[in-house]
């Protein structure tokens, strides 16, 4: 299971380009802020439409200029985990994990909670959530909506060292047990280092 990416897009002056050759396992994009990567993950995702290429996960083409080809995002099933956890502030932390779960998905929610160590967090309200444990639940909620791909933009993003090295633990443990093509957006070296199979550099 892998992504076949090779995509370019014009943004005002800036032309970002991106190759990924097929592979298993996680694919890190690394470089500076403002280079492009998280267009591509949008790109990925259907957020943001190409000017040319192709984009394919797991043999299933979800973008193709030439071919006309161009999934809609809920076709394409991503589980996209932003910078940001985005969880609704009116929902308790069991609402946010159920709220877009796919029916007859692979993973179930108590799997997902186990998974995630989260059991003691399912009645409280995201505003009363560190951001570890807010990451946490973002990531949960992106597994139950039965992806076949993740994409991570900057998943330590904003976590003091204690809880950027749990996230990191929790993201090791996805990648060696789901199997899942994971695409990851991050411009600390040490972290593309960890967890990247290949890295794709930007900037």
């Amino acid at each position: 299971m892998s992504f076949d990416v090779d995509i370019r897009r014009q943004l005002g002056e800036v032309e970002i380009a991106c190759r990924i050759a097929p592979g298993a396992g996680v694919t890190v994009l690394f470089g500076p802020s403002g280079a492009g990567k998280t267009s591509v993950l949008n790109m990925v995702a259907g957020l943001l439409r190409p000017d040319a290429g192709h984009i394919g996960v797991d043999g299933c083409t979800l973008f193709d200029s030439r071919a006309g080809i161009d999934l809609r995002p809920e076709t394409r099933r991503a589980g996209y985990v932003f910078q940001e956890p985005r969880l609704f502030p009116h929902l308790s932390v069991r609402a946010n994990l159920l709220y877009g779960r796919r029916k007859g998905a692979v993973m179930d929610v108590d799997g997902v909670i186990q998974l995630l160590g989260i059991a003691a967090l399912l009645d409280r309200w995201p505003r009363t959530l560190s951001g570890g444990e807010a990451k946490r639940v973002a990531i949960g909620r992106a597994l139950l909506a039965d992806p076949r791909f993740l994409l991570l933009d900057e998943p330590l993003a904003s976590l003091d060292r204690k809880r950027g090295e749990e996230i990191l633990v929790l993201l090791e443990r996805l990648r060696d047990q789901l199997r899942l093509p994971i695409l990851l957006v991050t411009h600390d070296r040490g972290e593309a280092e960890r967890l990247g199979d290949r890295i794709v550099a930007f900037g």
